[in-house]
């Protein structure tokens, strides 16, 4: 059975979506390996990094595993993410109102576990972050989207340093959510740009072991998106 292609509107739920209802209509059966990012990305013509996000999305929502050298695998055709489908429609307060109190815990349980592997990925995600700003790219509408995939990968290291396989995997069924709004918010001038310094402000509270350190870190760093986006439906 054929995949649709998708649409150039909100492509990585478009993707998420798809396959999701490739899986539960048995299109690959539990044990399957399920085609290679290139092949499904010239199914759906979309670019690679949108498939692999999506790839990611299910590989944290349960449906998918990826196992290193051998491909992505189906463990379910249940998607048990379904609950999570009213908060991917949510507005852009929503969004950041919930992923304040995930990624808040998140930060203030990785001050307490958090390994130094944990803290090489959040160093390497924040690299790759501030290289893509100095690069002077993230003005361009058609770079909003690995703008956004940067920044969602350093928050995901964050919460997966916490070590809480609940909170890794709610964070994961939000991800397209957190990625959307990201987008958008890139797109609209009257918001706030992504600021690494408050990134490094976060990285080094965790690094300190000071959970509460951490945790306003992480709350101070959507603070300022989530007062402009009250100020803007204030006076929308």
């Amino acid at each position: 059975m054929a995949l649709r292609a998708a649409g150039r509107q909100s492509l990585v739920d478009t993707v998420v979506e798809q396959l999701r209802g490739q899986l539960a209509e048995g299109e690959w059966k539990v044990g399957d390996r399920v085609p290679t990012e290139h092949a499904l990305a010239e199914q759906l013509q979309v670019g690679r990094n949108t498939v692999r996000e999506a790839v990611r999305v299910l590989v944290h929502a349960g449906m998918l595993q990826s196992r290193q050298g051998e491909g992505t695998f189906v463990v379910s055709t249940t998607d048990p993410a379904e609950v999570m489908r009213d908060v991917r429609r949510a507005g852009i307060r929503d969004v950041l109102e919930l992923r304040i109190a995930l990624e808040a815990e998140g930060a203030r349980l990785a001050a307490l576990r958090h390994s130094p592997a944990d803290l090489r990925r959040m160093r390497a995600a924040l690299k790759s972050l501030e290289a893509f700003e100095d690069a002077g790219e993230q003005s361009a509408s058609g770079h909003h989207e690995l703008h956004a995939a940067h920044d969602l990968e350093f928050h995901t290291a964050v919460v997966d340093a916490a070590h809480n396989a609940a909170l890794s995997a709610t964070y994961g069924w939000f991800s397209s959510s957190v990625h959307d709004s990201l987008v958008a918010s890139l797109g609209d001038r009257e918001v706030p740009s992504i600021v690494p310094a408050d990134h490094r402000a976060l990285v080094e509270a965790i690094a300190s072991g000071d959970p509460a350190a951490a945790e306003a870190a992480a709350r101070a760093l959507l603070e300022t998106p989530k007062r402009a986006i009250e100020a803007l439906l204030a006076t929308g």
